[in-house]
């Protein structure tokens, strides 16, 4: 069963197929699933470092997922962590991935993490202590390209795609709008030597046939290597 996740995080319109590729990783196994780390970039309130919502739970038409609180207290001991709301207030990224999660999960706890202006290794101290076993699922939103041409876009994606199963901490922007979350889970990939796949890569035009200014969506999943003896 995957460790990790990357998702995107448009309209289901739009990168819902994309999503459902990689929530299809978890298969049998998502029943044993009981927290998701969820990070994912913010659209709308630039700050510095990474922010845990104060809120109780998020809800969806499908109901509300509670919020780890135990887990919320220890990442806030990490550096450049704090409690707030207002990345949270009108931000997408993290609750368009929770329908999925209810689906397949049924009951699990969530840590909702909003990135800002944050080093790969902030994210990655971050990860990496509310990392846990089995029952912790690690979902990182992100979408890829912005706006480009179709056959551009499917250039620029492939590019960002191959350094993504590199395990590059560098990332920009340009490249995917979750940058921050990846790179940061990138990071814990190359200490922890997991394996990335890639399960599907596709932008908005694929999904919707309008192919002059197109979003990238790709869907990977990171695996922990079987413990040796």
């Amino acid at each position: 069963m995957p460790k990790a996740l990357i998702a995107p995080h448009a309209g289901y319109v739009y990168s819902g197929p994309i999503a459902a590729s990689a929530y299809r990783a978890l298969g049998a196994a998502a029943h044993g699933i009981e927290r998701v780390v969820l990070i994912g970039p913010s659209h709308y309130v630039p700050f510095s470092g990474l922010a845990v919502s104060r809120a109780d739970a998020f809800e969806t038409p499908l109901g509300a997922v509670r919020v780890d609180d135990a887990a919320r207290r220890d990442v806030l001991r990490v550096p450049r962590v704090v409690a707030a709301d207002a990345p949270h207030a009108h931000e997408h990224s993290l609750e368009v991935q929770l329908p999925f999660l209810q689906v397949l999960l049924g009951e699990f706890r969530v840590l909702p993490i909003a990135a800002g202006d944050a080093t790969a290794r902030e994210v990655a101290a971050a990860l990496e202590c509310v990392w846990g076993h089995e029952e912790t699922l690690i979902v990182v939103s992100s979408d890829l390209s912005h706006y480009l041409e179709y056959a551009a876009a499917r250039s620029a994606d492939a590019s960002t795609a191959q350094s993504i199963l590199n395990c590059s901490t560098e990332l920009g922007g340009e490249q995917a709008c979750g940058c921050v979350g990846i790179n940061g889970l990138m990071d814990v990939a190359r200490a922890r030597e997991l394996e990335v796949r890639l399960f599907d890569l596709r932008n908005s035009g694929d999904t919707t046939g309008d192919r002059a200014r197109v979003v990238g969506y790709g869907a990977f999943a990171l695996y922990e290597q079987p413990a040796t003896r």
